[in-house]
């Protein structure tokens, strides 16, 4: 795997953008997208039709844009996960520790709950009591998704060894991945 600090192996154009949910993912990949020049799809606004309901058409939707020639987007949805991971030619994988991520998707609930934000189709967070009733709650999926992405990853690193995975097990290490290889893979 992959540091902060290690170069790229070429320039990529097809990247995923690991992690758990709160970790950043999105945020990252846009990052990603606008320093190579290659489109972010935002998985969650395929994925999310009205009422926070799957949308039909979202397997098809990614099977569409994944077989583009560049791309950056979230590794979420087991219903992907595969042909995403088939199609890429770079991983980043937020590896940060479990406190930071849930401080991060507490703060992000929270804030996007008071303001009544609109996210993808309409959809607005539900009342923040409900992270005691609902199991898959974004909090509590991102509590009991934590300790998922490092079997996930190492699996995947077997099945798929040519894979480049920068691990980044920081907020200072994103910082400066964004800083070097990444801005270097952009020039």
């Amino acid at each position: 795997m992959l540091g902060a600090a290690d170069p790229l192996p070429g320039r990529p154009r097809r990247v995923l953008v690991a992690g758990t949910s709160g970790s950043g993912k999105t945020t990252l990949a846009g990052r990603v997208g606008e320093a190579l020049g290659i489109p972010h799809i935002e998985l969650d606004g395929l994925h999310h039709g009205a009422g926070w309901t799957p949308r039909e058409a979202f397997v098809p939707d990614v099977e569409a844009f994944s077989a583009g020639p560049a791309w950056v987007t979230e590794w979420q949805y087991n219903t992907v996960r595969g042909l995403l991971a088939d199609r890429a030619d770079l991983m980043v994988w937020l590896d940060l520790p479990r406190r930071t991520v849930m401080r991060q998707v507490t703060i992000r609930t929270v804030r996007r709950r008071i303001r009544h934000e609109v996210l993808w189709n309409g959809n607005v967070e539900p009342p923040l009591r409900t992270v005691l009733t609902d199991r898959e709650h974004v909090i509590r999926w991102a509590w009991s998704g934590h300790a998922k992405n490092l079997p996930r990853v190492l699996a995947l690193r077997e099945r798929r060894p040519d894979l480049p995975i920068v691990r980044l097990r920081s907020r200072a290490a994103v910082h400066r991945w964004c800083a070097g290889p990444l801005r270097a893979a952009g020039r």
